[in-house]
């Protein structure tokens, strides 16, 4: 079985079979999220109702930077994960990879695999969350990719929080006018008077307000918010 690709697998419409769970690195995380980064979820378990890639709730005002980002991984890594998967649903164990796991993941030659096109966007969140600390120029670069090329409907969940850590990392990196017009951005693309199941919540709007006026009027700016 190791190596082969199922027709189930080819013919699946969503073209995805496991999600990742996945929180910015960053010290302000809540121990309840931090605990679930790196957790690995079948479709079908996503697909339940009750579903919820948390153990507890988040304990933070405004939510923790985190996405579940589903993936088909067609290269050597994920087929890797994807194998660990099925065997956890099978004994009732948890399956979640560690941080160096994660990057190892992305890491991965994924641009040479069947699933490249289907996976991108997904991987360019994933390495930039997990590189926030040990390369911030990596995770800017991810970020920026999410940002201007998410335009199909199962992209619109990483729009929010690609714009959110972006905005962190450059105003962290100096890049203030850049920061500026990516807040003015967001703000075209998410209008305070439209609501939707992807869109932003009043607190992570009133986060990008602040920044913006605080950004305008050149003061300093608390890192993080």
């Amino acid at each position: 079985m190791a190596g082969r690709i199922l027709a189930v697998d080819i013919f699946d419409r969503s073209g995805i079979r496991m999600y990742f769970f996945v929180t910015a690195d960053d010290d302000h995380i809540c121990e309840v999220c931090s605990e679930a980064n790196g957790r690995v979820f079948s479709s079908s378990q996503v697909a339940k109702r009750s579903f919820s890639p948390l153990g507890g709730k988040c304990k933070r005002a405004v939510p923790c930077a985190s996405v579940l980002v589903g993936l088909y991984g067609g290269w050597l890594e994920a087929r890797g994960v994807l194998e660990r998967l099925r065997a956890s649903l099978r004994s009732g164990k948890i399956v979640q990879l560690s941080p160096e796991e994660m990057r190892a993941l992305v890491n991965g030659q994924w641009e040479r695999s069947i699933s490249a096109d289907t996976d991108r966007l997904g991987i360019h969140i994933i390495e930039a969350m997990c590189y926030e600390k040990v390369n911030p120029d990596v995770a800017i670069s991810g970020y920026r990719f999410v940002v201007d090329q998410a335009k199909e409907i199962r992209h619109l969940m990483l729009l929010v929080p690609a714009y959110l850590r972006l905005t962190q990392l450059l105003i962290r990196s100096g890049e203030a006018a850049e920061a500026l017009e990516l807040v003015e951005r967001f703000e075209m693309r998410f209008p305070a008077n439209r609501r939707g199941p992807h869109f932003p919540s009043d607190e992570q709007r009133e986060m990008m307000r602040t920044k913006k006026t605080q950004l305008l009027k050149g003061l300093p700016l608390k890192i993080p918010a």
